[in-house]
């Protein structure tokens, strides 16, 4: 372990910088799933070297990964070896780890290695809409887009006409467009729910999802 440290350090340690905490759920447990479990997972048969990687609780043993210490982690040597012998995952099992997900994992060691539990096993919330002002806001969803474009400066695009409105609807819902007279209807319709109304049928169709 010593040796292979004082090859990587000695070779210099680049650390990540980001403008984002990592998500465990999105970011790292869908690398650590497909690249590390087959061999360090939920499998006894199949674990190698007695480590698991999918509790934290077992991770964290001999130093295999030490929360908020980058060098001080197995882990992080032996992502980033050179050697056929120490690199994980090892070649015959033709997985490899790209440099933006080998800085990933360093970064979540870096935050403290934090494990979440499955999203499956989350009970679901309803989360604060967030108090923008918008005359392009109209509900709640347009809230959480509006903040996220915002975030981005980006702008909203122009509100689609109606004939663009009704075929991107049909589209969607039953993979078909409108014919003209189905356009013309929704056109000619102002009443307020007309776009509900037409959700309501398109959704009621035999067509639906057969796309």
């Amino acid at each position: 372990m010593m040796r292979l440290k004082t090859i990587l350090l000695s070779s210099g340690l680049c650390l990540v910088s980001s403008l984002h905490a990592v998500d465990f759920n999105k970011e790292i447990r869908p690398l650590l799933a497909n690249k590390c479990y087959a061999c360090h997972g939920p499998d006894e048969e199949s674990r190698k070297a007695k480590l698991r990687l999918d509790q934290r609780a077992d991770a964290l043993k001999n130093d295999v990964i030490v929360p908020g210490k980058i060098k001080d982690s197995e882990f992080h040597y032996r992502i980033h070896s050179d050697d056929e012998d120490e690199i994980m995952p090892p070649p015959k099992s033709k997985m490899t780890l790209t440099q933006e997900e080998k800085e990933l994992l360093d970064q979540w060691i870096a935050e403290g290695a934090k494990y979440d539990t499955h999203w499956a096993f989350v009970p679901p919330f309803h989360p604060k809409v967030p108090a923008v002002q918008s005359k392009w806001v109209s509900n709640p969803i347009d809230a959480f887009v509006f903040k996220n474009l915002q975030e981005k400066k980006l702008k909203p695009s122009p509100e689609a006409d109606r004939y663009t409105l009704v075929r991107r609807v049909y589209l969607d819902l039953i993979g078909l467009p409108p014919t003209p007279e189905e356009a013309d209807a929704f056109v000619n319709d102002q009443s307020p729910d007309a776009y509900e109304r037409l959700v309501d049928q398109l959704l009621a169709s035999e067509r639906y999802g057969e796309k």
